[in-house]
């Protein structure tokens, strides 16, 4: 008689995605994947980039500063997303050996069986619920293999806030040329629109359920806190990475920036070529009355980071060789600071 597998399910209980993407890629390395492990959690007002896309392109990332949106970025490809409260996220870890997508299609499939809610797969990533205009879609998937370990992951549309997705994934009209991937929206609904007493706590009860009667096991759900981090040290440093610039801004594919402005002092025209997150090109072109400053700028950009940081710095240098253009230069540093938003 062959034993039934040995199960894990962990359930977040943060809505910091760079702990919840931290916690994920945690368990994709360092977890045995001889388990069938289920992890459950949530974000709050975030939006997630794909591995290779440019935030300052694809995100507004003055209105996502203003409203105090996540930005934070996955180590999947695909496109920006936005989370909210109203999505639950689910993630498979299994060893590769015998894994069979279809085995997570039909837990999930059933676990909305258990809320009233008929649903049907869609191509490899999706699943949709029939509606006279079309399907619309509920959930999407992705994927991700290594030589002994399979990973699962997507999301559940119950009660998402969808008109916001507009505000924070289109950017302002602007003239940046970027070289990475640009999203793909899609049609989809609210599983409320046909379930209204349907929470994150009932899917996560339903998914549980459907998790533990798929492998013929059970389990206790095992809590995450933020604390959780201070137990194990590589989660510690995963978090860290996942928070920093350096990932979420840095990992940037290379770009190209124009910014025009007529400032009180001259015109001014700044192009910067920018890879990883930092200027590696910089032209700037002024009739303003102080051609040494202009050049200094020039030079001060390049090496600088992406970021209102990195204007700060290079005006900072500039200041310090003409001290007495003191105005000039903050309305200069002003300008500089709001093109790049971050």
């Amino acid at each position: 008689m062959s034993q039934a597998p040995r199960v894990r399910i962990l359930l977040s209980e943060t809505y910091n995605p760079w702990f919840n993407l931290a916690t994920e890629d945690w368990i994709f390395r360092e977890l045995d994947p001889s388990a069938q492990t289920l992890f459950l959690w949530r974000n709050d007002n975030t939006v997630v980039v794909g591995r290779n896309q440019n935030p300052w392109s694809e995100c507004n990332l003055a209105r996502m500063e203003e409203d105090k949106v996540f930005l934070a970025r996955r180590t999947s490809g695909g496109g920006a997303v936005f989370h909210d409260l109203g999505n639950t996220c689910f993630t498979f870890l299994s060893a590769k050996e015998g894994y069979d997508k279809t085995a997570n299609v039909r837990i999930l499939l059933d676990a909305l069986s258990r809320l009233g809610v008929t649903a049907q797969a869609s191509g490899r990533n999706d699943l949709v619920i029939p509606q006279e205009d079309g399907p619309r879609k509920i959930s999407g998937s992705a994927y991700r293999e290594t030589k002994d370990r399979a990973f699962h992951h997507g999301t559940f549309l119950i009660h998402a806030n969808l008109s916001r997705l507009a505000n924070y994934l289109t950017p302002h009209p602007k003239k940046l040329e970027s070289k990475g991937s640009a999203s793909v929206r899609s049609r989809v609904m609210n599983i409320r629109d046909l379930q209204p007493e349907t929470s994150h706590e009932s899917l996560v009860k339903a998914m549980i359920g459907a998790f533990c009667d798929f492998h013929g096991a059970t389990a206790e759900p095992e809590l995450l806190e933020p604390s959780f981090l201070e137990s194990q040290p590589s989660l510690k440093r995963t978090f860290d990475h996942y928070a920093s610039w350096d990932w979420r801004f840095g990992n940037a594919p290379r770009f190209s920036h124009q910014m025009v402005e007529y400032l009180s002092w001259g015109f001014f025209e700044v192009h910067v070529d920018t890879e990883n997150g930092h200027v590696t090109r910089a032209q700037v072109f002024s009739d303003a009355l102080y051609p040494d400053l202009v050049q200094d700028l020039q030079a001060a950009l390049t090496g600088k980071p992406h970021s209102r940081d990195g204007m700060q710095q290079a005006v900072a240098e500039v200041r310090a060789r003409h001290p007495s253009q003191e105005r000039e230069l903050a309305e200069l540093e002003t300008w500089l600071m709001g093109q790049v938003e971050v």
